[in-house]
C-alpha cells in the first residue's frame, strides 16, 4: 500500500527550526521522521516557504542569513517534495549572491524560469542587486 500524501504547514517548519514549543517540536520531528522512514509522503509549495521566511525575520529576528539556511534544509529534506523545488534553489542561490531577501529573489528566478526578460517593479534598489532588468513604466 503506497503511504498518504500529506501537505505541510509553515507553522510546522518553524517549530522544528525554532523549538520554541517543545512539544509541537516533538510532534514535528517525529512527523519528519516518519517520512524519512517512507510511512508518508510530505509535500509543500511556495506559501509555505513564503511564510516562514518572513516569520523567521520578523518574528524571530533572524538573520536573512539564517533564513535562507533554514529554506536550504527543509529543500534538502529527502524526504519532502517541495512543488517548485528548482525554483527554491535558484532563489536561495540568488539571495546569497546578492544579499537579498529570499521573496525578491524567488521573484526574479520565477522571471527568468518564465522567460521575461524584464520585471516591472518600484523596488528598482533590491532588483538592481539581483541583477534583474527592469521595466521602464
Amino acid at each position: 500500500m503506497r503511504p498518504k500524501t500529506v501537505f505541510v504547514d509553515s507553522n510546522v517548519f518553524l517549530r522544528f527550526f525554532t523549538e520554541d514549543d517543545a512539544g509541537q517540536h516533538r510532534r514535528a520531528a517525529e512527523l519528519f521522521q516518519k517520512a524519512a522512514a517512507g510511512k508518508l509522503n510530505l509535500i509543500a509549495g511556495p506559501p509555505v516557504l513564503f511564510e516562514i521566511a518572513w516569520t523567521l525575520r520578523s518574528a524571530y529576528d533572524q538573520s536573512r542569513e539564517r533564513v535562507l539556511d533554514v529554506l536550504a534544509a527543509i529543500h534538502a529534506l529527502s524526504s519532502l517534495t517541495l512543488t517548485d523545488a528548482q525554483l527554491v534553489e535558484q532563489a536561495i542561490e540568488l539571495a546569497r549572491k546578492s544579499g537579498q531577501e529570499y521573496a525578491d529573489a524567488y521573484i526574479v528566478a520565477t522571471a527568468q524560469k518564465a522567460d521575461a526578460r524584464e520585471i516591472a517593479t518600484f523596488n528598482q534598489k533590491h532588483f538592481d542587486k539581483l541583477g534583474a532588468k527592469l521595466h521602464g513604466f
